[in-house]
């Protein structure tokens, strides 16, 4: 369940620093009852970066896939090998 805090709860910020640690998720600000921000900690930060990264990815090669943009596992070794001298 998200946690939904007020901004007048800001205030705090020793508390909030530390429920942003612990929470599996973001924080959502409310301001006079209307959704206002969202804050989370750094790791779930760049966890969800990581996450976003991955995807785009995979979208990437489905769409590649698609196209018929294969290459042969062989092929593709020699070709790394021949680029890195290996």
């Amino acid at each position: 369940m998200p946690q939904i805090i007020p901004i007048r709860d800001l205030k705090n910020t020793t508390e909030i620093s530390k429920m942003c640690k612990e929470a599996d998720g973001p924080i959502y600000i409310t301001k006079n009852g209307y959704g206002d921000m969202v804050i989370m900690s750094i790791e779930m930060y760049e966890k969800s970066l990581f996450i976003t990264d991955v995807y785009n990815k995979l979208t990437a090669a489905e769409i590649q896939v698609a196209e018929g943009k294969l290459m042969d596992a062989d092929e593709s070794l020699k070709k790394v090998r021949e680029k890195y001298n290996v």
